[in-house]
């Protein structure tokens, strides 16, 4: 069975940056995406950026920009790069893949202090 396991949250200052990394066995290359989502406090859960298995990016408008995913075959491995972190990023994030069902990890607290 799937296993995702996410780690990089933190607690860091506006402008900041953190990386965060989502971890499984065997190949990536089965899952026809790979992606972030995050929920906020008060707020319902939102996909802020995949990348499909031919390497195509998507993000939520917010983070355009100043987020970029990534992904590294022999590590089994993807990853978001946050780079100037503001408050309203402050969420837990959760990374998931797609084969046939999503999938998902345990979620990483990101909070960007105010």
């Amino acid at each position: 069975q799937v296993q995702l396991v996410e780690s990089g949250g933190g607690l860091v200052q506006p402008g900041g940056s953190l990386r965060l990394s989502c971890a499984t066995s065997g190949s990536i290359f089965r899952f026809s995406s790979m992606g972030w989502y995050r929920q906020a406090p008060g707020k319902q859960r939102e996909l802020a950026a995949e990348i499909t298995s031919d390497g195509i990016t998507n993000y939520v408008d917010p983070v355009r920009g100043r987020f970029t995913i990534s992904r590294d075959n022999a590590k089994n491995t993807w990853y978001l790069q946050m780079n100037d972190l503001k408050p309203e990023d402050t969420a837990v994030y959760y990374c998931n893949a797609r084969w046939g069902m999503n999938y998902w990890g345990q979620g990483t607290q990101v909070t960007v202090s105010s």
